[in-house]
């Protein structure tokens, strides 16, 4: 793609966008649907569902949160009774962190809700659209991630 078309195109700033409709849309849909619980926060019930335990780093690569944000997130969530930390036995300053039975019933309420989302988002797009839609931004995100130095 040449330079003209690229500015012409926005990618980055529809990129960018579309983010943070979605994050708006997501966070409207969870108050809507009285969920005890924000999209970043279910992301890392999700991550957790999916695995028997992660370490807090993991989840933070899984998510592309910073150690801070994730931090905050754990602590709310180990607080309300979603998650709960458990120190490694090779290491006293690093936790393994699983997902409780309370912290799994929350993130099946609240799936429909992210199902609800995205049938609402892919609105009139077909199933072609979306596959070469989601395959294009796959090659975007390899193509960022093999140029980012970014640790988190």
């Amino acid at each position: 793609m040449n330079k003209d078309a690229i500015i012409r195109h926005k990618v980055g700033l529809k990129l960018s966008q579309v983010g943070m409709l979605s994050k708006v849309f997501a966070m409207q849909s969870f108050v809507n649907g009285e969920c005890n619980i924000t999209p970043e926060q279910f992301t890392v019930l999700n991550a957790l569902s999916e695995s028997e335990w992660l370490y807090q780093r993991q989840i933070s690569a899984i998510t592309l949160k910073d150690r801070a944000n994730i931090t905050r997130i754990i602590n709310i969530l180990e607080k309300k009774g979603y998650i709960k930390k458990v120190v490694d036995t090779t290491s006293r300053k690093i936790h393994k962190i699983y997902i409780t039975e309370e912290g799994k019933k929350v993130r099946n309420k609240v799936l429909p809700i992210i199902l609800n989302i995205w049938a609402m988002t892919s609105e009139n797009i077909s199933e072609d659209e979306m596959d070469k839609f989601i395959e294009t931004l796959d090659k975007i995100r390899e193509n960022l991630i093999n140029k980012t130095t970014l640790q988190l």
